[in-house]
């Protein structure tokens, strides 16, 4: 006799399960009705643990922030200096793109966001807060030398923001036929470079 699975895992399959066919479908077709059906469920079981879609989209989104900000925890322990923490921080994030490529159709879906105005205040809030880290660490670059002096934190924080959401999308419109990290490492040392401070260059004796 199989055993039947606590809430909780059954609650994490169907989250997983939704995050797999967002990819698989698009955010904006996937019905509860595929997800039940993934898992191995009727309908009014989905509802059973989640009494609601809008409730689902949620924990999915719950799952995302919490994936994130984990691994910018892990950036901001292990990466004190700007520039290190920079790179890691876009890095990071081209990981998380890759390990879910539905992240970035549900970041900016324009129907799930209209329907569900919690959604997209969670969203906004986790996006809010990436942000915000760039800026500070591209402030602290800036006033310890590393970054030019006249550097716009917040405006080189949305370039960058930037160059993300465009690869990512680039590279899911090319059905990811190169490596979004190594495509992203290269055009963020382009970026980057363009932040940096001129070298002064030594005088000869």
């Amino acid at each position: 006799m199989v055993a039947r699975k606590s809430a909780d895992n059954r609650k994490a399959e169907i989250v997983a399960t939704m995050l797999r066919l967002a990819d698989e479908l698009g955010p904006d077709r996937l019905t509860t009705l595929a997800v039940a059906q993934a898992v191995g469920l009727t309908q009014p079981g989905i509802f059973r643990h989640f009494p609601t879609k809008q409730d689902l989209w949620l924990a999915v989104a719950a799952q995302i922030a919490e994936a994130m900000t984990e691994a910018w925890d892990e950036v901001l322990a292990t990466a004190p200096a700007p520039l290190d923490r920079l790179t890691a921080l876009i890095q990071v994030q081209l990981r998380q793109i890759t390990a879910n490529p539905a992240i970035p159709a549900i970041l900016h879906s324009r129907e799930l966001q209209t329907e569900n105005a919690a959604l997209r205040a969670q969203f906004v809030g986790l996006m809010t807060r990436f942000q915000s880290l760039l800026v500070e660490a591209l402030t602290q670059g800036r006033d310890e030398g590393v970054f030019r002096s006249d550097l716009a934190p917040q405006d080189a924080a949305i370039l960058l923001i930037a160059l993300v959401q465009g690869l990512a999308i680039r590279w899911s419109l090319g059905q990811r036929a190169f490596s979004l990290e190594t495509e992203g490492g290269r055009l963020l040392a382009c970026q980057i470079n363009r932040y940096r401070a001129p070298t002064v260059p030594k005088e000869t004796a």
